[in-house]
């Protein structure tokens, strides 16, 4: 299993991040450019990434103000769960990581490690914006 992350602290109380993380609705806005075709509820999304796949994503599980866990809603190249992890840091902070976990054979792993961790890396730096 391959895994890749990135976290950060967010200015905000741990239940304003969990609220803007649990609804897919939301994560349009940490999408890269190169994301197009997004259609979600506040529990599954689908998108488009220019020159790779279409995924479709539901959220597996919530765990209020700790932890949003998304999984593949249809058949995806490789087995991959997304998990959002929040943990209070006093009452006005949250510090929030994003954990991609991914079941990638060699080739694959050589191929797609480094995008996965340009998608987790902008979109931890996309939310520290939303939230500047």
């Amino acid at each position: 299993m391959t895994t890749i992350q990135n976290r950060t602290i967010i200015n905000k109380p741990v239940a304003q991040v969990y609220a803007f993380l649990a609804d897919c609705n939301n994560h349009e806005q940490l999408m890269p450019d190169s994301v197009y075709n997004w259609s979600s509820t506040s529990d599954e999304a689908r998108f488009t990434i220019q020159n790779m796949a279409k995924l479709a994503l539901k959220v597996d599980s919530r765990t209020e103000n700790s932890e949003v866990i998304f999984v593949p809603l249809e058949k995806a190249p490789f087995d991959v769960t997304l998990r959002w992890n929040m943990m209070p840091q006093g009452d006005h902070a949250t510090e929030v990581g994003l954990v991609i976990e991914a079941d990638l054979n060699m080739m694959m792993k050589m191929l797609a490690t480094g995008p996965l961790q340009k998608l987790v890396d902008y979109q931890v730096s996309r939310l520290s914006e939303i939230y500047a």
